[in-house]
């Protein structure tokens, strides 16, 4: 997502408004559920979406979903109440613009070639209360930061993508959980229902209240970039405190790469006086998980001939919700978006290339992200069966790795919790499944906050136990790791991506 969709001063206008950025004239109409009408948008500098040979399939609609089976939808106890927030959502300006889907499409075809990388991450699931600026700040800057370190250390591009400005719904295993003598429904995030006891019931007004949260924090998020929140010198290696690494062996490789960035800014600070960036580096690109369909429904815009999903640049489908003949591949495959899918260890390779295969029939590189969710130990038994299927039926992928979904347990008092060194040995086990099969790990996709105190996730140099658990955690869902062990990553990616492009250069 770029910043110079406005200027600065327009941006904090918008901000004060309460608008979106997006500079769209939509023509009038109804909520497409119920009139069947196609929603479009025609941009006002006349110059369309850059070309590309994507067609939304012939029979295909934004609501052609809603003849399929489908999982994981609220349940509204209103069918009126429900219209009526869908309609309004139809009505709402995008939340992002198709040039700006496309230019991650560019980047993401690049990723695909072995020429790019992706970091992406954020929230398990978004909080309505912490869309607040301070919040935003710090998951901005631990994406940054992480960024410069793997950009400096293993000299690649990246391309960050947030779980950010939309990510608030979850899927669930169940719907009910006990409370008191009976049960209430699950929590699934704040556009669904509330987290205390007395919100549990599906309102479908928080979808609507979800799309404004998440058009607040876009417009700070682009406010942040143009104001030069993304330049490389404010990220100078000698704020950074390392002092929670003890090893002597790990320190001394993490002190390494610091003092080669170090170097790195030196140098261009000698150079030029004007504040250092590096190409690309103030774009930010946002996504969530595609589950709510009446919502992802509402977003989809048409544009020059093209359907695009306007509430975020890329969406996923989940690992739950999947079925090949499901509702969500129905929506899915008419979209222009990149999208992508979760696959691990229950995925059949002959059903996964059926899959790819319905969401991007034209094998458009760039177009379909492959997101792998094993489990650290489960990877080597699976992952290179569905690689080689891949492969062998001709597919343009790119493939990613969620080493987080796989790694969850319960410690003996309950918590839900992941061990940093199972998260890592995932990454590592996958970077060398690919290797073997000759293929390019584009990117890793992680559950983070940017707050060190946060104690949810254990290991790490930061030595999270099982008992420190109780002390700040604070995720309505899933465990993320913290600021400390999210940059530990970071580095550990450098030293893996180093020794990737050695082996592919030889």
């Amino acid at each position: 997502m770029s910043s110079s969709t406005l200027s600065k001063e327009e941006l904090l206008g918008v901000v004060a408004r309460g608008t979106t950025v997006a500079r769209v004239r939509r023509d009038s109409m109804s909520d497409s559920s119920q009139s069947g009408e196609r929603k479009k948008c025609r941009w006002e500098s006349g110059t369309g979406v850059p070309s590309d040979s994507f067609v939304s399939p012939e029979g295909w609609t934004p609501a052609s979903w809603r003849s399929f089976p489908i999982k994981q939808q609220p349940e509204y106890s209103c069918g009126v109440a429900s219209g009526k927030a869908r309609a309004k959502l139809a009505a709402l300006p995008p939340l992002v613009t198709a040039h700006e889907v496309m230019d991650l499409r560019a980047q993401l075809e690049e990723v695909g070639r072995g020429g790019r990388f992706i970091l992406q991450g954020g929230d398990c699931a978004e909080k309505f209360d912490d869309c607040t600026s301070s919040t935003i700040e710090t998951k901005l800057r631990l994406l940054f930061q992480m960024g410069v370190i793997v950009v400096w250390g293993a000299r690649i591009p990246l391309t960050r993508i947030g779980r950010i400005a939309g990510q608030y719904h979850k899927p669930r295993s169940k719907t009910m959980e006990p409370h008191g003598d009976g049960e209430i429904p699950c929590y699934k995030g704040d556009a669904i229902n509330g987290f205390g006891v007395e919100d549990r019931v599906h309102d479908p007004e928080r979808l609507v209240a979800g799309y404004f949260h998440s058009s607040a924090t876009l417009n700070y998020i682009r406010c942040l970039l143009d104001s030069g929140f993304a330049d490389v010198s404010k990220y100078h290696p000698k704020e950074w405190d390392l002092g929670f690494v003890t090893d002597v062996s790990t320190k001394r490789m993490y002190n390494n790469i610091v003092k080669d960035i170090s170097h790195a800014f030196e140098f261009m600070a000698s150079c030029s006086k004007a504040p250092a960036r590096i190409e690309g580096a103030n774009k930010l690109y946002t996504s969530h998980e595609g589950l709510v369909l009446d919502f992802e429904e509402a977003m989809t815009r048409e544009i020059d001939g093209k359907n695009f999903n306007l509430g975020a640049h890329m969406v996923w489908i989940g690992d739950r919700t999947r079925q090949l003949d499901g509702a969500h591949i129905e929506y899915f495959r008419g979209i222009a978006n990149p999208v992508g899918c979760k696959c691990g260890p229950t995925t059949d390779p002959a059903e996964l290339v059926k899959l790819i295969t319905a969401l991007n029939p034209d094998n458009i590189p760039g177009k379909v992200v492959l997101i792998s969710r094993f489990g650290a130990g489960k990877v080597d038994n699976k992952l290179p069966e569905i690689i080689k299927g891949v492969q062998a039926a001709g597919l343009n992928v790119v493939w990613q790795c969620d080493p987080m979904h796989g790694n969850t347990y319960s410690t003996d008092a309950g918590i839900k919790t992941r061990s940093f060194d199972d998260v890592l040995a995932e990454v590592l086990q996958t970077f060398k499944a690919h290797e073997e099969c000759g293929t390019w790990l584009g990117g890793v996709h992680l559950e983070m906050t940017g707050e060190d105190h946060v104690t949810e996730c254990v290991g790490g140099s930061c030595g999270l136990a099982d008992g420190d658990l109780h002390r700040a955690y604070e995720s309505q869902c899933d465990p993320r790791l913290n600021g400390q062990q999210s940059l530990e990553m970071a580095f550990q990616l450098v030293e893996v991506l180093k020794h990737r492009k050695l082996k592919r250069a030889v």
